[in-house]
C-alpha cells in the first residue's frame, strides 16, 4: 500500500471523538501527515529511514502531524497515541512518537522507557528547541522534523539494544 494512501486512510480518521478530544488517527504507516505538509516523495524518504532504523536496531520512531490536539494538551494526547498504536518492541518498550500539533504550534518527543536512556527529557528538550525550532520559525517544517529525526537516530544509534530476531 502506498504511502499516500495510508494518508487518507489516517485523515478520514482523525475526526473529534464524541468526548470532544482529536481522536487517534490508524496506525498505516510510520510517518502519518494530517496537515499535507510532507510531499509524497518527502514522506516516503523519512519513512525510508525510519524502516532502516528499526530493522537495523529494531528501535520504532513514529511521526504524527496533526493540525491540532485540542482541548488535549500535546503531552496527554502523545501518550494517548503512543498507548494506543503500541509503540516499540514489547518488553523492550524502544519506541518513540513524534508528534507535531502545527497549528498549536507544539511538539513532543514521546519515549518508551527502552530508549530512555539513549534520549532522556534533557535531550529530547534540545532537539525540539535548538535543531527543530528555528526551521519551524521559518514555515520549514520538513527539514526541521528530519533534522530532530536524525537527532534522535544518531542517539539511537549508540544506544545497545537488544538484538534484531531476523527471520529465518
Amino acid at each position: 500500500r502506498s504511502s499516500a494512501g495510508a494518508n487518507t486512510d489516517a485523515r478520514a480518521t482523525a475526526q473529534e471523538s464524541s468526548n470532544g478530544e482529536v481522536s487517534v488517527p490508524r496506525l498505516a504507516a510510520r510517518v502519518t501527515d494530517l496537515t499535507g505538509t510532507f510531499s509524497p516523495s518527502e514522506q516516503a524518504q523519512l519513512e525510508t529511514k525510519l524502516k532502516a532504523l528499526e530493522d537495523e536496531k529494531g528501535a520504532q520512531v513514529f511521526v504524527l502531524m496533526v493540525p491540532t490536539v485540542q482541548p488535549d494538551t500535546v503531552e496527554t494526547y502523545a501518550r494517548r497515541v503512543f498507548d494506543q498504536w503500541k509503540i516499540g518492541r514489547q518488553k523492550v518498550d524502544d519506541g518513540i512518537l513524534y508528534l507535531i500539533a502545527r497549528n498549536d504550534r507544539r511538539q513532543r518527543i514521546e519515549v518508551g522507557y527502552g530508549l530512555e536512556g539513549a534520549i532522556p527529557d534533557i535531550l529530547a528538550s534540545r532537539i525540539l528547541n535548538d535543531i527543530v525550532a528555528p526551521h519551524f520559525q521559518r514555515n520549514d517544517y520538513v527539514t526541521g522534523i528530519n533534522r530532530g529525526v536524525d537527532s534522535m537516530i544518531s542517539l539511537i544509534n549508540k544506544e545497545v539494544l537488544p538484538e534484531v530476531k531476523k527471520p529465518t
